[in-house]
């Protein structure tokens, strides 16, 4: 089984392999120098037992620092961990360095003797590179941390541009396009002025699904003239099967709502809803309350018996207007009808 301690930034073990062989090595030669260039058997051995006590002591260290950025882990709490750490880490030192020349002292070739001015200065210097040690694996970490925010943050802008390619795509809906294609067709061949005003019609939806996609707000005035356009080519093609009411007052013509927030109620409902000569589908939009626009229309599953869910194939819609903190609301009432209210957003109550 593979034994895996705990990282302060993933580049430990890289630090460990350079730093403690060096200082090992720099050690022993500046403490046990006679002894250790009188032998280099000796001294290749001892360097070695060197190694394994001080990768032992920085592994230590580590799990120290480790356990202080768990407890402490906030940016506020930063000054006070690394006090706490530095503090720590001294003692560990203190420790460690005591352990480790009582050692030295015991092993006969090397000829040490046990010096406190020595202990001092050993101390000193091990000291100064904990502390330098602790700064340096604490601006790994934050570099890190900068560099994977920063991927974070690419990779949100490419979600949203993708998301807003996404957007563009379904707005110039093909078969949408291909059905207005092959009504005009038709009525070239049946109605040459009503193919014109047809055809002026599809130019103007067009223009205004395409314009419309940089825009987080339009005017509820300019959403809604747009939908008198898109309403004329979709009851053009459905004929007597499809009814489309947009009742208006002067006072709610005023505000603002996310562009083609209407239009992508009323392909839902017609997405998902059979119409008929005998039974049409009668899809009414009331923008006469001035906090809301509100979409009415009769539940007619396409396939009969199939469950309607209130909010299906308009949860995009949903979404983003959480994001404006203005809940859009869907409910079906007793008497099986659905209704869609969409916030109208003003300048002065909503800060825009």
């Amino acid at each position: 089984m593979k034994l895996k301690l705990p990282q302060y930034n993933g580049k430990d073990n890289q630090v460990m392999l350079v730093i403690v062989p060096l200082f090992a090595l720099f050690f022993n030669l500046v403490n046990f120098q006679p002894a250790m260039l009188q032998d280099i058997g000796h001294m290749v051995a001892y360097t070695l037992l060197s190694v394994v006590l001080f990768g032992g002591y920085f592994v230590a260290c580590g799990l120290i620092a480790v356990y202080l950025r768990n407890r402490l882990p906030e940016e506020s709490q930063l000054f006070k961990r690394l006090a706490i750490l530095i503090a720590l880490l001294l003692l560990t030192t203190a420790l460690f360095l005591r352990g480790f020349l009582q050692l030295a002292e015991s092993i006969t070739w090397l000829g040490y003797t046990f010096s406190a001015q020595a202990f001092l200065w050993n101390y000193i210097a091990l000291g100064i590179i904990n502390i330098f040690l602790v700064f340096l694996m604490e601006g790994i970490s934050r570099y890190q941390d900068w560099k994977n925010s920063l991927l974070e943050k690419e990779a949100l802008e490419t979600a949203y541009e993708q998301g807003r390619l996404n957007a563009l795509k379904n707005q110039v809906n093909p078969h949408f396009l291909f059905n207005c294609l092959n009504t005009l067709s038709s009525l070239i061949q049946e109605n040459g002025d009503e193919a014109d005003a047809f055809l002026n019609e599809m130019t103007k939806v067009y223009r205004y699904l395409l314009r419309a996609e940089g825009n987080q707000l339009v005017a509820v005035e300019t959403e809604l003239r747009f939908i008198g356009s898109y309403a004329g080519l979709l009851i053009t093609r459905y004929g007597e099967s499809l009814q489309i009411n947009i009742e208006t007052a002067a006072h709610t013509l005023t505000g603002n709502i996310a562009p083609l927030s209407v239009q992508l109620v009323i392909e839902n409902i017609i997405a998902t809803s059979s119409m008929s000569k005998q039974q049409p589908l009668i899809i009414r939009v009331d923008a006469t309350n001035r906090s809301a626009l509100i979409i009415h229309h009769p539940v007619q599953p396409r396939y009969s018996g199939a469950p309607v869910a209130a909010s299906a194939g308009i949860d995009n819609l949903i979404k983003k207007y959480a994001l404006l903190e203005k809940p859009v609301t869907v409910s079906i009432d007793a008497a099986n009808e659905r209704t869609v209210c969409i916030p109208v957003l003003h300048e002065k109550e909503d800060g825009l």
